[in-house]
């Protein structure tokens, strides 16, 4: 069986961004979504260690909304930062996709053909973080054995994410619409 993933929020969240992040977790298999509440990231990360994850997700504020998206991982009993920082441009979440989802058994990451670098790049990181295999979105017969597909692709900014259910192929979200990317961590 496959580690957990924990999701959760910056120390004082809206009520859009606990929105946000339950549809993180109705949409990742294997996720966890937490109340971060007066958690320090040291007592974040014990809480991690004892639910048995080995991945992290924390959604930060901006302006009232979900702003930013960072990534840890386990590695020797302590996390670690994971490029990288999704600076969030606006987010739709299920309830504007009005479809009723449940969690799936499985995920893929899926790329447009045409995509740039950077947004390539993004999907093999996420991939990589999310332990899940990354396809072209084009060949929609080869997804169709997932439960749900997480579309990357060109955006306002500089891109968009969202997932979909399929085979149906319908979009039930949650949507990012990125700003920007920062890979250099340091």
């Amino acid at each position: 069986m496959s580690k957990k993933i924990i999701i959760t929020t910056s120390r004082r969240p809206t009520r859009r961004i606990r929105s946000f992040c339950s549809d993180l977790e109705r949409s990742i298999p294997n996720s966890i979504k937490i109340t971060r509440g007066k958690l320090s990231f040291e007592n974040l990360i014990e809480k991690a260690l004892k639910l048995e994850a080995d991945r992290l997700i924390i959604v930060d504020r901006w302006k009232g909304g979900p702003g930013k998206i960072e990534f840890y991982k386990l590695e020797e009993l302590n996390f670690v930062q994971k490029p990288p920082i999704i600076y969030v441009l606006g987010v739709k979440l299920q309830r504007e996709f009005s479809v009723k989802v449940s969690t799936p058994k499985s995920l893929a990451v899926a790329i447009d053909y045409e995509t740039s670098e950077e947004l390539l790049k993004l999907a093999e990181s996420i991939s990589d973080f999310l332990s899940c295999p990354l396809h072209e979105a084009e060949i929609e017969g080869e997804l169709n054995v997932y439960g749900r597909i997480l579309r990357i692709s060109e955006g306002k900014r500089a891109g968009r994410m969202s997932f979909f259910m399929v085979p149906t192929w319908i979009e039930v979200g949650p949507a990012i619409s990125i700003r920007h990317l920062i890979w250099d961590l340091k």
